[in-house]
């Protein structure tokens, strides 16, 4: 872990525990409290103190089983506690969505904020539907919780839960819909997720449990690949943090249409094979879902590499890892700025019109760019005739003899990208 590139956020955090000796005070105490201004003044305090997923967690954090949770305005509790819950994406399939003929404010070519995606499904009856009532959208943004406390696993084993006490800390709420019966937090992602911060849904629940009267349904949204996928959670006990429990998970796609071998068969009559760029590693980027989930990202605005780090589900290799393969595909740019020196991606024209499509012909465009590369169009067509993937091994050596400048070790371990970027194809065809 410590031979990982680190971020500005691992940085001022291992200049933070120094600094407060606050390893020594956890050990000796079970926790630290500690103020935003004292991390204010290594990096602000909103940049340092909320993570989505486990994985941006400073590796300070992970190597200690740390993690971190605000407690008030001002500040925030240190200690080995169980703060993110895991996600598991169903093999179910996807039911239509399709918004009223008469919208005309939100279409495809802005599909791709957290707020417009959330919109979407609101206007499409999603939400009523999961809740089989009618719902008004009421609330979103910040917030101040009440008091409150709860308990939070360990995350050293045989050692108690953890007691923590709540004095209004600011909380977000990205939808709140109300109906009769029920009102509806919902926590939206705009890419999917391996886990998440279980705080972005139990702090908007106690707020509103101890508002209404009603039942509140937390729900986790994420829009990945023009499919919606609702997790729908409850707090089997108010009061202890871990005891979210999913309840039941629903999937939409927005415009399903088929993608046939036949028009992937017309994509391949017309691709013309391109150089292979230079100065651009070979992929080795393993999930191909994710590189279309950072162009998604891009498509709201530019990110740095610290932003992308920081913020989505990648650490600071796979971020290196994942916009080279964006670049690689002509699809990302890269710039650094001449004084700071920082590193900023964007979209390329042509991956913005590719985004501004349907999903049947944006697939097929991410599909086509894809097989514009040599390697990944001779696996490919090996795959058409032999009726499945080719095998690694079998990769590894088209990939040697591509005569792309990759050695036969290297080739080995860049054949997984290739399989598993065929295997996002062959799905789509599925």
């Amino acid at each position: 872990m410590m031979n990982k590139p680190k971020t500005k956020n691992d940085n001022a955090w291992e200049q933070l525990f120094n600094r407060y000796s606050i390893l020594e005070e956890v050990n000796k105490n079970g926790q630290f409290i500690i103020s935003s201004a004292q991390i204010n003044k290594f990096r602000e305090s909103r940049l340092m103190a909320k993570f989505d997923q486990s994985i941006n967690l400073p590796q300070i954090f992970l190597a200690h089983k740390l993690s971190i949770l605000p407690v008030s305005r001002s500040e925030y509790i240190i200690a080995p506690i169980d703060t993110h819950y895991h996600v598991t994406y169903g093999t179910i399939p996807p039911e239509p969505a399709q918004l009223p003929s008469g919208i005309k404010s939100i279409d495809y070519s802005n599909l791709y904020s957290e707020a417009i995606a959330l919109n979407w499904a609101f206007n499409d009856g999603i939400i009523d539907e999961m809740v089989e009532e009618k719902t008004f959208h009421t609330v979103s943004g910040r917030m101040s919780t009440t008091k409150f406390n709860f308990s939070i696993s360990s995350t050293i084993a045989d050692r108690a839960p953890l007691q923590i006490n709540v004095d209004n800390s600011q909380c977000e709420i990205d939808g709140g819909f109300e109906g009769e019966q029920y009102f509806v937090l919902i926590e939206a992602k705009n890419y999917a997720v391996d886990d998440f911060l279980i705080r972005q849904l139990y702090y908007p629940y106690r707020l509103w449990s101890s508002k209404l009267s009603k039942k509140v349904i937390p729900i986790l949204m994420t829009f990945s690949q023009d499919v919606f996928d609702f997790f729908i959670y409850e707090f089997a006990t108010e009061t202890e943090y871990n005891s979210i429990t999913l309840v039941k998970q629903k999937r939409y796609a927005i415009a399903p249409e088929e993608i046939t071998t036949g028009d992937v068969a017309g994509l391949l009559s017309q691709i013309n094979v391109v150089p292979e760029p230079q100065g651009i590693p070979f992929p080795q980027a393993n999930r191909f879902d994710r590189v279309v989930d950072l162009l998604s990202l891009l498509a709201v605005k530019p990110l740095t590499k610290d932003e992308i780090t920081e913020n989505y589900e990648f650490d600071a290799r796979q971020t290196n890892y994942y916009t080279d393969a964006g670049r690689y595909l002509g699809l990302i740019d890269k710039s650094t700025d001449s004084v700071t020196r920082e590193v900023t991606f964007s979209l390329t024209d042509e991956a913005r019109l590719i985004l501004s499509k349907k999903p049947k012909q944006k697939h097929l465009e991410l599909i086509r760019k894809i097989l514009e590369h040599n390697v990944y169009q001779s696996v490919f067509q090996l795959a058409l005739q032999q009726g499945k993937i080719p095998e690694k091994d079998e990769i590894s050596q088209i990939i040697v003899d591509s005569q792309i400048n990759i050695n036969s070790t290297t080739a080995q371990r860049r054949a997984s990208t290739v399989h598993s970027w065929i295997q996002w194809i062959w799905k789509q065809i599925e």
